[in-house]
């Protein structure tokens, strides 16, 4: 199996899609990784998914397992047709000063790092949510396991592309139907519900003053007056003016 410190990593050549979600086109590394229908997490949803890693803190989140579910990458620079060549870097995900692109580290699906990743964070929101609802009955992982994989099941029997973003804050915000998070049982000093994101988009407008770390390349061609237009991409400004 290919580990991190390995050579054959190093760059893949990715497009956004209509669906606002990043794709790789190309990977340096054909041997081991198959690019068709392979998502990475882009710098403005890895923001997102922060936020709801953060809120598990105390419950006992292990960084390390974060850290090592993901191989990181950075822009190098724009390519025709609206694609962008990313190159990685090694650097903790969590504490990375620059905004990175996160692919999961799925070489071993049912026993890699990023399969661990997926079982600590489930194990660690079914505590978040037997402390914060009153269920009659303890609820379980194979619980919301078995909601989340008949929703799967239908995304697939309708066509639609499974995206490691939408699978990942599906775990990280699940509710079971026909509960709801009390905000007033998750008042601790942050202040906030962990499932309560409705200001994000606002919160996410900060990310504009970090658009210099997202274009390190200074061919990238990227103007102002553009980067105001596509605000409503994945992360403002880093979008190419040209979707592939």
């Amino acid at each position: 199996m290919t580990k991190k410190t390995g050579p054959s990593l190093e760059w893949c050549i990715v497009r956004l899609s209509d669906d606002e979600n990043w794709w790789i086109d190309e990977i340096s590394d054909k041997e081991n990784w198959d690019a068709d229908d392979l998502g990475i997490i882009d710098p403005k949803q890895f923001l997102h998914i922060n936020e709801l890693l953060d809120s598990m803190g105390e419950f006992g989140l292990d960084s390390q397992i974060v850290d090592d579910a993901f191989f990181t990458f950075e822009i190098k620079e724009e390519l025709k047709g609206g694609k962008i060549k990313l190159v990685r870097v090694r650097d903790s995900l969590l504490k990375a000063e620059d905004m990175l692109f996160a692919l999961p580290d799925v070489l071993d699906e049912e026993k890699g790092p990023y399969a661990d990743f997926l079982n600590h964070v489930s194990q660690i929101r079914v505590t978040m949510l037997n402390e914060l609802i009153e269920f009659v009955e303890p609820f379980t992982q194979e619980e919301m396991e078995e909601v989340l994989s008949e929703k799967n099941n239908n995304d697939f029997l309708e066509g639609r592309r499974s995206h490691f973003s939408v699978e990942l804050i599906s775990i990280l915000e699940f509710v079971p139907d026909g509960f709801a998070i009390d905000a007033d049982l998750d008042g601790d000093d942050k202040g906030e519900n962990e499932d309560d994101y409705s200001d994000l988009d606002e919160e996410l407008v900060d990310v504009s003053d970090k658009e210099e770390k997202l274009l390190p390349n200074e061919d990238l061609k990227w103007e102002e007056e553009e980067d105001k237009e596509k605000e409503a991409t994945p992360y403002e400004g880093g979008a190419p003016d040209e979707q592939g």
